[in-house]
């Protein structure tokens, strides 16, 4: 008794609830519901037009905050309507949780103990996907969207794709989401990243009953549709807004500085050619010809000849605006100058079809080679200075301990 007064407290102190969101899963929601109360009353259900007895086993919980609508509207609406209802109800953190049995309330101290440790922050709970009746769909799906997930935000996570969390509510409950359905799970996490909110997972338990008694409102075809369109979408805010601007704004503090410090001249496992190697290709991808497109290319490459992720992302940023039109410009001059064109005016609106399939021409041919001497040269530096300072800093090491 002393331990679940103790709890109660803590959620209340905290200014914690625990969110519900359920649809038409009647057959596990009043164990679901019995289980977290055990830990809280500061609950919160979101009746997503559920069409089966739903409504009657609510009915048994008037401690509970119930929100009902129909018709059903999806996963991603039912948790926006909880995130709002729960900020206008004054709690700080929302901790979300699915109705269909799969979660164990009685890790809902664990998210307690997180926030309490390190506040304002989205904790994701990780679930052992290597269990037993783990579909194999679902194990590939997360390993996808925890890649994803690091290349839109650069955090690494071991399960995004988990329901189980602890919400900031100040963050979530104010965004205007662009999805609705189980989408919303993979933005939210983005967005929230983006505003620079620290995300972080906790392991927790999972329930996965046999493929025969599995109830899923899950769609494959049209909900991973959904998914990749928002992934696509995400992705591209990512490479062109918001990779460069923490870039630049790391560079104005001494913390990133000294993290730019450790990626470059710390990891002793990693070679000089493998830093250099870095450097030199993500030169190199900043500044060939396939815009909008270079990191989406360059971070699938980065990490299958096991490169070093930080110093490539730096590198490529060297054709972020305003640096690109030069980068444009160059190409273009290089390519005219190693095709032998004489003519070097540049005007769109007086060119005629061929003009514009030469100048087409220069700019790819240009933008390539000069990418290529661009990553070479990079590398070479990189290689020199690398020999020469980490040779410096183990020797000042070595003076140290002597």
């Amino acid at each position: 008794m002393e331990n679940q007064l103790s709890i109660q407290a803590r959620f209340k102190a905290s200014g914690t609830c625990v969110l519900v969101p359920t649809y038409n899963n009647a057959g596990t929601l009043s164990s679901v519901l019995d289980g977290i109360l055990q830990y809280t009353d500061q609950v919160l259900v979101v009746n997503d037009g559920s069409t089966d007895e739903t409504a009657s086993i609510l009915a048994h919980y008037p401690q509970i905050e119930v929100v009902s609508y129909s018709p059903n509207r999806g996963k991603g609406h039912a948790l926006k309507t909880g995130f709002r209802k729960a900020l206008s109800m004054g709690y700080t953190y929302a901790i979300t949780i699915d109705s269909d049995g799969q979660h164990y309330p009685s890790d809902l101290p664990l998210f307690i103990d997180a926030i309490e440790a390190q506040p304002n922050r989205l904790i994701i709970g990780a679930r052992n996907l290597n269990q037993e009746n783990v579909p194999t769909k679902s194990s590939f799906g997360n390993k996808f969207s925890n890649f994803w997930f690091w290349v839109e935000t650069g955090i690494t996570l071991p399960d995004t794709q988990s329901g189980y969390r602890l919400y900031p509510l100040e963050q979530a409950g104010k965004l205007k989401y662009f999805t609705r359905k189980y989408e919303l799970e993979i933005e939210a996490p983005v967005r929230i990243a983006w505003k620079g909110i620290p995300v972080s997972y906790i392991p927790i338990q999972v329930y996965y009953p046999p493929a025969a008694e599995r109830v899923s409102h899950f769609r494959p075809f049209k909900d991973f549709t959904r998914i990749s369109i928002l992934n696509t979408f995400l992705t591209f805010i990512a490479l062109l807004w918001i990779h460069p601007r923490n870039f630049i704004l790391k560079l104005t503090t001494r913390e990133g500085w000294k993290g730019l410090y450790q990626s470059v001249l710390l990891k002793p496992e990693e070679s000089n050619a493998r830093k250099a190697s870095s450097i030199g290709f993500g030169v190199f991808m900043g500044i060939v010809p396939v815009w909008g497109f270079q990191l989406a290319i360059g971070i699938p490459l980065s990490i299958f000849f096991r490169l070093n992720k930080g110093l490539f992302l730096l590198a490529a940023n060297i054709s972020i605006f305003p640096i690109t039109p030069i980068w444009w410009a160059l190409s273009l001059m290089c390519g005219k100058w190693i095709l032998g064109y004489t003519d070097w005016t540049f005007k769109p609106q007086d060119m005629s079809l061929e003009q514009f399939k030469e100048a087409g021409t220069a700019f790819f041919l240009g933008g390539t080679i000069l990418s290529v001497a661009c990553g070479a040269l990079a590398y070479i530096i990189s290689l020199l200075l690398l020999q020469r300072f980490r040779n410096m800093s183990s020797a000042e090491k070595t003076d140290a301990v002597r």
